[in-house]
């Protein structure tokens, strides 16, 4: 049997540089029909760039998710690293393109790659898709990465003001007031000035009296007078009631996929809705 492309050249990983290739730019403009003939005649899939690109890191970026399907079928290394550590799976959570994740995971991309930098998780926040989100909480992803730059992948979504993808990662358990150098997710929240975000940090449990490096809480950085200074003012002035602090201990106490187990609980439906923050 004659051996396949993927087996007649250097891997990734070993760093076998080469300038771009015709598989590079057939896979990264979702020529698929191109790509399929460069394959068939034998052309290496796994041959990566001076930056450790891979075709499938360029497919990824870009959701092609038919280049992708031909790749990973050709033997692309899944988990190959670019020059910055990132993974295919990084690069299509980037893209938001769910179905390049599927894809990806199917052929088993890991959900969690030994990074110091962003991981899949904070890529999908990121890009603000709470779709992709939601489908790596549900295979295993941690929810309290963290980046050496961006923090968690909570800190991430609320500097972004993807306020899904937030709810997405609060429901599922993530801490609230995980620090990134002292600055939790309310401090971006206030930074970026959104109030919506920091009355739903809030009521998950924001500390609004934590302070970051500089010693500054949350409100310290919002214009007086300012929507969001008034919002600050106000949870100063009506702390949470007693009902919304035993939620928030709840929900503290279920963890990861909280809402799963919420739902499963013996009590009231409309207990069960307030609980889940409906």
């Amino acid at each position: 049997m004659e051996p396949r492309a993927a087996d007649s050249c250097f891997l990734g990983d070993v760093g076998f540089w080469v300038e771009r290739t015709p598989v590079h730019e057939a896979a990264q403009r979702g020529e698929s029909l191109q790509l399929q003939q460069l394959i068939e005649s034998g052309a290496c899939v796994n041959q990566v760039t001076v930056d450790s690109i891979t075709p499938l890191h360029a497919a990824s970026l870009q959701g092609q998710t038919q280049c992708v399907q031909l790749l990973l079928a050709a033997g692309a290394q899944v988990d190959a690293r670019n020059i910055d550590g990132s993974t295919p799976l990084c690069d299509a959570c980037a893209s938001g393109s769910i179905e390049c994740v599927k894809l990806l995971l199917a052929y088993g991309a890991k959900v969690n790659p030994p990074l110091y930098t962003a991981s899949p998780l904070h890529e999908a926040c990121m890009s603000g898709s709470s779709e992709c989100v939601r489908l790596l909480i549900d295979v295993g992803a941690n929810l309290e990465a963290h980046d050496c730059h961006f923090g968690t992948p909570l800190h991430v979504a609320c500097a972004r003001e993807h306020l899904d993808c937030v709810k997405v990662l609060l429901n599922a358990g993530a801490n609230v007031n995980a620090a990134k150098l002292h600055e939790t997710a309310l401090h971006h929240a206030a930074k970026v000035k959104n109030v919506d975000l920091i009355e739903m940090l809030i009521e998950f449990g924001g500390n609004i009296y934590a302070r970051d490096n500089r010693g500054k809480k949350p409100s310290d950085y919002t214009w007086s007078s300012s929507a969001p200074a008034k919002c600050f003012e106000y949870y100063e002035k009506t702390p949470l009631t007693l009902s919304q602090l035993c939620r928030v201990s709840l929900r503290k106490a279920t963890g990861v996929r909280g809402l799963e187990k919420i739902a499963k609980l013996n009590i009231p439906p409309r207990l069960i809705d307030y609980l889940s923050y409906n």
